[in-house]
């Protein structure tokens, strides 16, 4: 036998070792959100054993679906951001491409603007900041006034440049209140449920701080950005968008990641409530029990049937050689407090409850998109944070609804609760009727209503806001101290699919490398 040969057949014997280690190891996934489906399949595709076990009577966490007149829409999260091509990526592995659409171009709108009322949201800024005050679209909100003392940002001395974290704070100082209260501030909020004075520059607009550095002023610091920006866009000839989303809604991603778990052997296990896990030597013990539909909060997304690949759990204890945490924060510290000590040592983060109701109206409720894509508020001006119009964003959605309308109404943002927290369903459904119809600037009544859905769910609190990063840090490394344990989900990666799947990718392999190799 040639010296190749037996190299050959020494790395086939290491490769047939290795997939046996892999079949006797046993991996338990508590929480089927993303990250949970994400770690779950990272761990079965190198041949261990998973089993994953999610207390709602579907997967899906945040991404969730409603049915409203036999019209299926998202019910949660209904995009995801481009950047980084993570997600983009898995969506091509789960051979679900032909189903990427992008958004219509019609621009956002904001709602509350002082004297104002309502006007298009200006383009060409970065967070709402301006690169030119002077635009009409920006002097329409700002005003006289505001468009001056902005402009003094090109002739203030720029004496604090590149030691700005607060986005707030670096926005007023340079342009100006009006342009942090009217421009920046419904963004924060609607984007990441957070005050621009929480808002850190340095990771929600990478570059800008070193820009302001370089150019010396903010506006001109933000043209900058944006003319590097469509520099790269033009020489990769792929401009591309900011966020895509799937035709048929974002569970067409949930449903194609549970097939894919099936294929692998996944055992998926709906309507469990983990209620402690503990670890003896190098095995951790998962103990579990049913739950009864009416104890899971607020889903109705899909049927137990769809989102439950191998039954319920009967009530027990698993034992597993692995062990991924993808539950939320709060849960996620109690089931940890004992074989995690350090984690309780670490500082949690607040995440607010967000509510969602989703209407669709008749179709002489609306004439066209009157207010765009969607409404942006300027907080303390609305009850609501946000609206989407939804089958003017989504030409899926249009053609799904016919000639009605869906829109979707938000409520709840860090350190405000949701208005529609104490409210029954009517009673929600029937603010949100109200601040529809002052968003969008139409006559809406409850009997425009044709159906409507409310949904909940917990925001993790953004990686764009001062200290989060740290927080994680803390916390991941406290886990990590764990034989055996990985955690995953928005709480330790930042909110978003685009940072929620590459570190699932990214702690699952860790977890399977030491099961494996080390």
């Amino acid at each position: 036998m040639t010296s190749k040969s037996a190299n050959h057949e020494s790395s086939r014997a290491e490769l047939a070792a290795r997939a046996e280690l892999a079949a006797k190891k046993h991996v338990v996934v508590v929480g089927g959100g993303v990250g949970g489906l994400i770690a779950a399949r990272e761990c079965a595709k190198v041949g261990m054993r998973v089993t994953l076990l999610e207390r709602a009577d579907a997967v899906g966490g945040a991404i969730q679906r409603a049915e409203l007149d036999g019209v299926v829409v998202d019910a949660g999260a209904e995009s995801y951001a481009t950047r980084g091509g993570r997600v983009r990526a898995l969506i091509d592995d789960l051979g679900i491409a032909d189903r990427v659409v992008t958004p219509a171009a019609g621009g956002a709108w904001l709602a509350g603007i002082p004297s104002v009322g309502a006007a298009p949201l200006p383009v060409g800024g970065i967070l709402g900041i301006p690169g030119n005050p002077f635009q009409e679209d920006v002097r329409r909100i700002l005003g006289w006034s505001g468009v001056w003392r902005a402009y003094l940002d090109r002739v203030r001395p720029p004496l604090t440049i590149g030691h700005n974290h607060s986005l707030g704070r670096l926005v007023a100082s340079r342009m100006g209140a009006k342009v942090r209260d009217r421009l920046v501030a419904p963004v924060t909020t609607g984007v990441y449920s957070a005050s621009p004075e929480d808002v850190d520059v340095d990771v929600a607009a990478p570059g800008l701080n070193a820009a302001l550095t370089r150019v010396g002023s903010l506006s001109g610091a933000v043209q900058a950005l944006r003319d590097e920006s469509a520099s790269r866009a033009a020489k990769a000839q792929s401009p591309g968008a900011a966020v895509e989303g799937l035709d048929g809604g974002m569970t067409v991603l949930i449903d194609a990641l549970v097939a894919d778990l099936e294929k692998l052997g996944v055992v998926v296990r709906t309507g469990v409530r983990v209620t402690a896990v503990t670890k003896s030597g190098d095995s951790w013990v998962v103990t579990a029990e049913s739950v009864a539909t009416a104890d899971v909060p607020g889903r109705d997304a899909r049927s137990a049937e769809e989102g439950d690949v191998a039954g319920r759990a009967d009530d027990g204890a698993l034992s597993a050689d692995g062990l991924v945490i993808a539950t939320p924060e709060s849960s996620a510290r109690t089931l940890l407090a004992s074989v995690a000590p350090a984690l309780a040592a670490t500082d949690a983060a607040e995440s607010p409850e967000i509510e969602l109701v989703t209407l669709l109206l008749a179709p002489s409720a609306i004439d066209g998109a009157p207010r765009g894509t969607g409404v942006l508020t300027v907080p303390g001006s609305h009850t609501a944070k946000a609206l989407t119009h939804s089958t003017a964003k989504w030409e899926w959605v249009r053609r799904a609804a016919g000639d009605r309308h869906v829109v979707r109404v938000s409520f709840g943002a860090q350190g405000e609760p949701a208005a529609t927290a104490s409210l029954d369903d009517a009673a929600a459904t029937r603010l949100a009727v109200r601040e529809a119809s002052a968003l969008l600037g139409v006559p809406l009544s409850d009997e425009d209503v044709v159906a409507a859905h409310r949904s909940r769910f917990v925001q993790s609190q953004p990686a764009s806001i001062i200290g989060s990063g740290e927080r994680r840090t803390a916390a991941r490394t406290a886990v990590q101290a764990v034989a055996g344990l990985a955690a995953v989900g928005a709480w330790l990666a930042g909110t978003g699919l685009a940072q929620v799947v590459p570190d699932a990718q990214q702690e699952a392999d860790r977890l399977r490398r030491a099961l494996l190799w080390e």
